[in-house]
């Protein structure tokens, strides 16, 4: 087997390049499919009775799925011999970073947006956030899919990375496992403020470092952001997502967060940088921003195989 850094380089580069295979894997699905259905299935199940009961349940959950990603990734790393181990890897990779999904997932926002097409880009930004989308204006689209692109770049791309470069397979797949179970159940209603919490904390630690990270990436690619950043992070309700956010607010000089409507309720946020919000040129102008974050991280990752 090539050394861990050069893998995750090849994997970085073809992940860009042919994104996910679905054609190849539509048979079989993509892993977020599989883990999302056995989220939901065991939440059925076991979310009821007391908040000790739901927390030790929703621990019991994440120990499960997680255990399973590292058994499935420590035996597919074993499996591969060294003469595929590379096609190997830069297969799986598809399944568990998302620069290309992400930039194609963006720009469906951003073209029609910038037509002034207001219907169909809500219906473009509403695959890529959690937040009501049917009564937004250009500035709401704008925040919500600059704040979906500047997060994801810690969630799908930087943490996986990283992890990967801990742990190799298992450690990629387990973070995928804990961001997907976050992003369903570790959320402070009341149905899931007690099952969840246990996602929750975990994707908080599993993303600390990642998160600042990319808020760095992302000030290095576009040449400032920091006083935003260092200044407004902390300011943000989640203790990582503040900080790709307040970069990239800081990096357009525009202002991001606010108020927002979830689920047809209220959520008073906190400000994210200066100036006024985004508009549409300001989404194409963070996708670029987010490219060239991208490519540092290709750099960052060769120099260091480069080094072993």
């Amino acid at each position: 087997m090539i050394a861990r850094p050069e893998q995750l380089l090849l994997a970085l580069i073809g992940e860009a390049a042919i994104g996910y295979p679905a054609p190849l894997l539509a048979a079989i699905g993509h892993p977020v499919m599989w883990t999302g259905a056995a989220i939901a299935a065991l939440e059925r199940r076991w979310n009821a009775g007391s908040a000790v009961r739901r927390k030790a349940m929703g621990l019991c959950l994440l120990v499960l799925i997680a255990g399973i990603a590292a058994a499935v990734g420590w035996g597919l790393e074993r499996l591969a011999g060294d003469s595929i181990a590379v096609a190997v890897v830069i297969l799986l990779a598809t399944t568990g970073l998302a620069q290309r999904s992400l930039d194609d997932h963006v720009r469906a926002v951003a073209a029609p947006l910038l037509r002034g097409d207001l219907a169909e880009a809500r219906a473009a930004v509403a695959m890529i956030v959690g937040r009501d989308t049917d009564t937004l204006g250009e500035q709401g689209i704008a925040v919500a899919a600059i704040e979906s692109l500047a997060e994801s770049l810690c969630d799908g791309i930087v943490a996986p990375a990283l992890w990967f470069l801990v742990a190799g397979l298992p450690g990629l797949m387990v973070c995928k496992v804990v961001n997907t179970a976050d992003s369903m159940i570790g959320h402070r209603d009341t149905r899931y403020r007690h099952f969840g919490w246990a996602a929750a904390r975990t994707d908080d630690l599993v993303n600390w470092i990642p998160a600042r990270m990319s808020g760095v990436l992302l000030c290095m690619a576009g040449g400032g952001g920091w006083r935003v950043m260092l200044r407004d992070a902390r300011h943000h309700a989640s203790p990582n997502g503040g900080w790709p956010e307040a970069a990239m607010a800081g990096v357009l000089g525009r202002r991001l967060g606010g108020p927002v409507r979830y689920d047809g309720e209220a959520a008073d946020r906190a400000w994210l940088g200066d100036g006024p919000a985004p508009a549409a040129g300001d989404l194409k102008r963070g996708l670029w921003v987010y490219r060239r974050a991208c490519l540092l991280l290709w750099i960052g990752v060769g120099g260091l195989a480069w080094l072993l």
